[in-house]
């Protein structure tokens, strides 16, 4: 009898366990799709379309004005390479990047690092990028 109770008693946890394995899982995948889809978009000059991933009340703070993206433009995005990711105590994702940047005017190539800071919207289903677009004028 003791074996049955216990064998109960562990698939009853299971059952519990198993929609939010389900759902991490879920969680992990759409965050990878974000990921890409932000990468691409900055790999490809599409600056407008990358500031789409950033939080909307971020966004509402910090609002980017025509001539900030006017100095994207000024820019190309030679590289972009993930370094680390790792999770944060809150639920957020932190991933670090190496972005090679090449000045348009200049042909000069440098090596930026950014932190991408991403959280999960429940209500969206979706993540979201916290931090912002990546400051790549900070050291000049």
């Amino acid at each position: 009898m003791r074996v049955i109770a216990r064998m109960l008693w562990v698939l009853g946890l299971l059952a519990l366990l198993a929609p939010a394995a389900a759902q991490s899982r879920l969680q992990r995948g759409k965050l990878q799709q974000v990921q890409d889809a932000y990468a691409a978009s900055i790999r490809w000059g599409d600056f407008e379309n990358a500031w789409q991933a950033v939080d909307p009340a971020y966004r509402a703070e910090h609002p980017m004005t025509e001539l900030e993206f006017e100095r994207y433009k000024q820019i190309q995005i030679s590289g972009y390479r993930d370094l680390s990711t790792r999770g944060g105590p809150d639920g957020t994702v932190e991933r670090a990047v190496e972005l090679r940047v090449i000045n348009k005017h200049t042909m000069a190539e440098r090596t930026e690092r950014y932190v991408e800071r991403w959280r999960w919207d429940p209500e969206a289903k979706r993540w979201w990028l916290v931090v912002g677009m990546p400051d790549l004028w900070k050291g000049q």
